[in-house]
């Protein structure tokens, strides 16, 4: 089976650029290997090759099949490697998904992959949270919801709108951030094998 490589042009343009085109495309095909060599049951290596790369950081996968959503899965909070992040949550998305069936064989080539690589969440007041420059985590009572960054440009939210959507992610009252939940923030470095049609859904 030929794995998809994304060429430069096809890598998406980033908001924070810490990561340059050759470690996008290096990551990009790290997430399309970490998939087929599962589906293949064959190992892959996971050390980072550079120093960057190693850096532990909080990672989103997103798969996408034909524009829709094909499976998403993260880590919030720096874990691993960035290089591992990667490979784990790429896997992950493709196969423990739950809200979708595992991806097959014939799928596997033709999946479209988007990464958001996340800064350290910070305290933040909710007046302070700007649309397309934060993501979200917001946590009360062992209830935590996260959406990622591009999510409210997407569905065109206000910055109410977001604050209401994280707090029902978080299976919370839409007025939690207003009561006592943890509110933080993110960035994220968000890049991928092409621009989607569909909106990200996490």
């Amino acid at each position: 089976m030929s794995l998809p490589r994304p060429s430069p042009a096809a890598v998406a343009s980033g908001e924070l650029d810490e990561f340059s085109q050759d470690e996008r495309i290096l990551l990009l095909h790290l997430a399309h290997d970490s998939i087929l060599s599962t589906i293949e049951r064959r190992e892959i290596p996971l050390d980072p090759p550079t120093a960057h790369l190693s850096e532990p950081r909080g990672a989103f996968t997103s798969l996408y099949l034909r524009g829709e959503l094909r499976g998403c899965v993260g880590y919030v909070l720096a874990v691993s490697p960035v290089y591992r992040a990667v490979a784990e949550t790429a896997r992950a998305a493709a196969f423990e998904d739950t809200r979708f069936y595992p991806v097959t064989r014939e799928e596997a080539p033709a999946l479209k992959i988007e990464l958001s690589i996340l800064s350290p969440p910070q305290p933040i007041s909710a007046e302070s949270v700007e649309i397309g420059r934060h993501g979200l985590l917001i946590s009360k009572d062992g209830y935590r919801g996260l959406l990622l960054p591009q999510v409210p440009v997407e569905h065109h939210w206000d910055r109410t709108t977001f604050l209401e959507q994280t707090c029902r992610k978080a299976g919370l009252p839409l007025d939690a951030w207003k009561n006592g939940a943890v509110i933080e923030a993110f960035s994220a470095e968000v890049f991928g094998d092409q621009k989607y049609s569909g909106p990200s859904v996490l």
